[in-house]
């Protein structure tokens, strides 16, 4: 469809605004309104202009993620991609935050990726493209 232009905003379904909005202000997002509408929903942003949504009716995380982390693979998304300009001053960053890297950096054909979890255990890949 030619009307598309970008990617408007990314919905994270969350157990805890202040748990996940914490953690994401460490990556650098700013927390912009919400709770608000009937789900109810809380929105931050990125100086980059990655827009979250958080929706604020998710149960108690548990250990794992049920659309990575079980044996039997369901559809749906499995993680957001943000592209980063500087592979190693995110790992720098990440450790000084005590942000556990669960995987990499990893590198692909098209670059290298980290990959962490959120609060939620949503995975979250920081992707360096190839120069």
């Amino acid at each position: 469809m030619e009307q598309i232009t970008r990617v408007n905003h990314l919905g994270i379904r969350v157990f805890s605004l202040e748990t996940s909005r914490s953690f994401y202000e460490q990556l650098g997002f700013k927390f912009l309104v919400g709770p608000v509408g009937p789900e109810p929903v809380a929105i931050m942003e990125h100086a980059s202009g990655v827009n979250i949504n958080f929706i604020l009716n998710a149960a108690a995380p548990t250990d794992s993620n049920v659309l990575m982390d079980e044996p039997v693979k369901k559809a749906g998304y499995t993680h957001v991609a943000l592209e980063v300009n500087d592979m190693d001053a995110v790992v720098a960053k990440l450790n000084e935050l005590n942000i556990e890297i669960t995987e990499g950096p990893v590198v692909f054909p098209t670059g290298s990726s980290t990959f962490i979890r959120d609060p939620d255990r949503n995975v979250i890949e920081f992707h360096q493209p190839k120069s």
